[in-house]
């Protein structure tokens, strides 16, 4: 996408009479429309409901729920976690409003820190390391979803072909999962969007399916007092506290990925009511189907022990055949893998545009490389190759560290909650500076702001914290590494380089259509 010099700024120009088009909207920010603007308000809203993805989010992790909390942190902390999340949500939803650009977090924290106006460094720092870990997060978001695929994949053809679920087979299935991913991505966003379509709603039957089987065909059901107030701890830690906290991931986890809807606006019809809708609207639909699928699921347990030492190595599917026996829990997997499948490429969807939106300013290595789109479809094929081997490199530890999935979706959720959380920390900073677009919260928008932000900082110093107890070569969270590397080099990148043309040297002329 070529950029031209940008026009008054709509989140701080005063109301025009006349609502400008998307097209408008784009120029006034800086840039010129290249991508195909062909999804709709419901398409939008689909990306960011299919990454979130309850059936993979929340049954990936239900076993380290199991082990790290019981099923009350399981209940409790779906309930507890999305409501913050409503909150984070909804300060991003107002941001959206204002600044509909495919580069997101990174570009609102630009525009809305002090002094962008005149081109002052601390604003194009802030644009840098928000987007840095916004990278990191959409990374290893897809890597926790298709690596997740993997491995329900893996179970069902255990239990179908006698395909054992080891490191090695599922890495297997990991890469395959994703080299899918990137085929259907780099054909168009047509075929995305009627996918995401399609997704939404096997997402919602395939919940209501899977509940309401368990609900009417096993013969025992745990109790409602077990579902709400029975703990377990599996992780060697004696603080009960400790490990409720720590539990808080299978949730937050799953609720990561909705940035995809601001995303995707530069490919959205009315992009500054579409986007923040599709941001809200995901996570309270998400919050409702997810209450309900995990308590499907807790009431139908049958043999707690037996089930966290499911020789398919996922508990959701020994409980499946528990309770509805081989033919019918091989069924239910099936629509569950489906569902997975659909959200990790919509996560290789919101991913590439992000690496697309970065390196469209020059601010990954090769830039000139990712930023390129396909003539005919006008897709970032480079960039979606680079989001799935990207994914590809953060799921290798599993081959020699026992917790690496937990890892993984602790990279996930601190690099995009930070990411979440730097631009609605600045625009709270701005005050009555800040000019809303048409979606906004009125006078909501201040304590909602705060309380997301001291949320993110909340769970970021959780999600460091070790997982298991002695901790060890082979349990080691190495998710505080991960994040380090990555701030370490973009910290070296910025002071040595990019401090001095990020965001100030238009850097497309020759982008070759990006």
């Amino acid at each position: 996408m070529a950029l031209r010099p940008p026009g008054p700024d709509p989140a701080t120009a005063g109301t025009a009479a006349a609502e400008p088009t998307d097209e408008e909207r784009l120029r006034q920010l800086g840039y010129v429309q290249t991508l195909a603007r062909r999804m709709t308000g419901f398409a939008n809203f689909a990306v960011s409901f299919s990454i979130i993805s309850i059936l993979s989010g929340c049954l990936t992790l239900y076993g380290y729920g199991m082990n790290t909390g019981g099923p009350a942190a399981i209940t409790w902390g779906w309930i507890g976690v999305g409501a913050m999340t409503m909150l984070v949500g909804l300060a991003m939803a107002e941001i959206c409003s204002a600044y509909p650009t495919s580069g997101g977090l990174y570009f609102w924290a630009h525009r809305l820190s002090p002094g962008h106006e005149h081109g002052a460094r601390g604003a194009a720092a802030f644009a840098w390391f928000t987007g840095w870990f916004n990278v990191l997060g959409q990374v290893a978001v897809t890597a926790g979803i298709d690596f997740g695929a993997a491995q329900f994949l893996n179970a069902l053809l255990d239990l179908q072909f006698g395909l054992s679920a080891t490191p090695g087979h599922t890495m297997l299935l990991f890469a395959a999962i994703l080299v899918l991913h990137g085929l259907v991505n780099s054909f168009g966003v047509r075929i995305v969007g009627l996918l995401n379509g399609v997704s939404v709603w096997w997402h919602v039957l395939g919940v209501l399916l899977i509940v309401a089987v368990l609900a009417i065909v096993p013969d025992r059901h745990r109790s409602l007092s077990f579902v709400l107030f029975h703990t377990a701890n599996n992780t060697g830690f004696r603080s009960g506290v400790y490990v409720g906290l720590i539990s808080l991931l299978m949730a937050q986890y799953t609720f990561t990925g909705y940035d995809a809807s601001a995303h995707m606006t530069e490919e959205t019809q009315g992009a500054a009511r579409s986007g923040p809708r599709g941001i809200v609207r995901s996570i309270w639909v998400s919050w409702v189907a997810g209450l309900v699928l995990l308590l499907g699921f807790t009431f139908a347990i049958q043999d707690y022990g037996r089930t966290l030492a499911s020789p398919t190595g996922v508990p959701p599917a020994q409980i499946l055949l528990d309770a509805l026996g081989a033919t019918g829990g091989k069924l239910l997997l099936l629509v569950v893998i489906g569902a997975q499948l659909f959200c990790g490429m919509a996560s290789v969807t919101a991913n590439s545009r992000m690496i697309y939106a970065f390196s469209r300013d020059g601010a990954l290595p090769f830039s000139r490389v990712w930023r390129r789109t396909r003539s005919l479809s006008r897709v970032p094929v480079n960039a979606v190759w680079l989001a799935a081997c990207g994914a590809l490199v953060l799921g290798l530890p599993y081959l020699i560290n026992s917790t690496a999935y937990a890892a993984v979706t602790s990279i996930a959720t601190i690099g995009l909650y930070i990411a979440y959380a730097i631009p609605t920390l600045l625009r709270l900073r701005r005050g009555a500076e800040f000019r809303r677009g048409p979606w906004h919260l009125g006078r909501w928008s201040r304590p909602v702001g705060i309380a997301a932000v001291v949320w993110v900082g909340v769970i970021t110093v959780l999600f460091m914290l070790p997982t298991a107890s002695p901790v060890t070569a082979s349990n080691f969270n190495y998710a505080p590494v991960a994040v380090a590397v990555v701030l370490g080099f973009a910290a070296v990148w910025w002071f040595a380089s990019a401090r001095r043309w990020f965001l100030t040297e238009r850097r497309d002329a020759d982008a070759g259509g990006g």
